[in-house]
C-alpha cells in the first residue's frame, strides 16, 4: 500500500529523518567511524541507508522493535553490503548487550523523550555496556536543559507528550549525563539544528 509518506517498495519517508538526515551524517562523517555500530529503534530505515551509503567503512546493524519498521528497514537497506539484516530488539528491556557486544559505536534518534524515564535508565546503561573499550555512543534528539525546554514549540511538544502518557517526555540533559557517568561514560554535548543536542559518550579514561 503506497501513502504520501510511504513508497511502492514498502519504504516508509517519515518527515523527521528526512530533515535531521544531513545534520547528523555530517557529525558522524566527522567522527572518524569504522567497524561495526549498532543502531537503536532505526524506525523507517531512512537514516541507516542515507549514513550507511556515506560510511562505507562502518557495518551498520540497525535494529527495531515494530514489524512495519524492521520491514521498512529492509526495504531501505537491503542493497548495501554493510548494513546487516534488520533485528528485533527491545532496547527498554535488561540484559540485551550480551547480544550485541562488543560495538564501536551505537547510535539513538529521537527515543528518548518517547519513553518513560525507568526505561531510559535501562537503555542508558545497557548501551554502555555494549561498546568495546574505544566505542562511543551518540545519543541525539530534544532534552531538558535545567528542567526547561529551550522553545515554544518544544514546550508544546514535551507538554503535548506528557499529555498522551505522563511517564514520557524531554529527559534533563543533567539526568542523562548522571546515568551515563554511573555507567562509567562521559559525555560531549554538540548543539544540533532545531534545538536538538547530539551527545557523545565515551569510557571515562
Amino acid at each position: 500500500m503506497t501513502t504520501p509518506d510511504t513508497l511502492p517498495d514498502g519504504r516508509r519517508l517519515p518527515a523527521a529523518a528526512q530533515r535531521n538526515a544531513a545534520p547528523i551524517l555530517h557529525l558522524l562523517q566527522g567522527q572518524n567511524l569504522h567497524g561495526p555500530l549498532l543502531e537503536i529503534a532505526s524506525g523507517s530505515g531512512l537514516h541507516a541507508a542515507h549514513f550507511a551509503a556515506a560510511l562505507p567503512q562502518v557495518i551498520w546493524q540497525p535494529t527495531d522493535l515494530a514489524p512495519q519498521n524492521l520491514a521498512s528497514i529492509t526495504a531501505w537497506t537491503q542493497a548495501l553490503p554493510n548494513v546487516l539484516p534488520a533485528l528485533a530488539l527491545d532496547a527498554c528491556a535488561p540484559g540485551w548487550h550480551r547480544r550485541f557486544a562488543p560495538q564501536n559505536a551505537v547510535l539513538l534518534v529521537n527515543l528518548l523523550h518517547l519513553i518513560s524515564a525507568p526505561a531510559a535508565e535501562i537503555l542508558l546503561a545497557e548501551a554502555a555496556a555494549c561498546l568495546a573499550p574505544k566505542g562511543r555512543c551518540f545519543f541525539y534528539g530534544p532534552f531538558l536543559c535545567d528542567g526547561q525546554t529551550t522553545s515554544a514549540g518544544d514546550a508544546d511538544f514535551d507538554a503535548a507528550l506528557r499529555a498522551q502518557d505522563p511517564a514520557i517526555g524531554y529527559k534533563d540533559l543533567a539526568w542523562v549525563t548522571e546515568r551515563l557517568a554511573r555507567a562509567g561514560l562521559a559525555c560531549q554535548i554538540t548543539p544540533m539544528p532545531a534545538n536538538n543536542l547530539m551527545l557523545i559518550a565515551s569510557h571515562i579514561q
